[in-house]
């Protein structure tokens, strides 16, 4: 039922997450809150069993070198430091449409964001190799039971 749930709310969250990100340069939201959703919608998949993506870093380099090109390009033509490029443009069904460079650097803000959510969720289902040490006769460990576990009571003292 949980599945069921969230395979029908994983779209509207990316919806919802696309929104905030062509929206946040003028209006609340951006990259962050965006990466946030995505990430949210991640998140909910991992946990109801569906299949995760792994190896976020690599995700978190793409996001960084974006943001680093999209800042630093202005430079190059005698601009300041994270000065931003502004475009329109008339389409038939929407009016006219601005966009510029933030939207870019947002869009690597939420590559971060994302990538760093994933690799989040790939540390925590890493199991921990010192529970999985082989015993001295090549075996690994069984798991304990929960008596073995539970704490046990203390002696009273005379």
């Amino acid at each position: 039922m949980a599945q069921l749930g969230i395979r029908a709310a994983g779209p509207f969250g990316l919806v919802v997450g696309a929104y905030l990100l062509f929206a946040g340069h003028n209006r609340p939201g951006g990259g962050f809150a965006a990466g946030l959703v995505f990430g949210a919608v991640l998140t909910l998949r991992s946990v109801a069993g569906f299949p995760r993506t792994t190896h976020g870093f690599g995700l978190v380099a793409a996001g960084i070198t974006v943001v680093v090109a999209t800042a630093a390009a202005p430079v190059f033509w005698n601009n300041p430091l994270l000065d931003q490029a502004v475009w329109s443009t008339d389409l038939p069904l929407f009016g006219t449409v601005k966009s510029g460079t933030a939207l870019v650097f947002d869009i690597g803000v939420a590559a971060i964001v994302v990538g760093l959510v994933i690799a989040l969720l790939d540390g925590l289902a890493t199991e921990d190799p010192e529970l999985d040490e082989p015993t001295p006769d090549g075996d690994a460990p069984p798991n304990p039971s929960p008596s073995d576990v539970a704490p046990k009571p203390r002696e009273e003292i005379r």
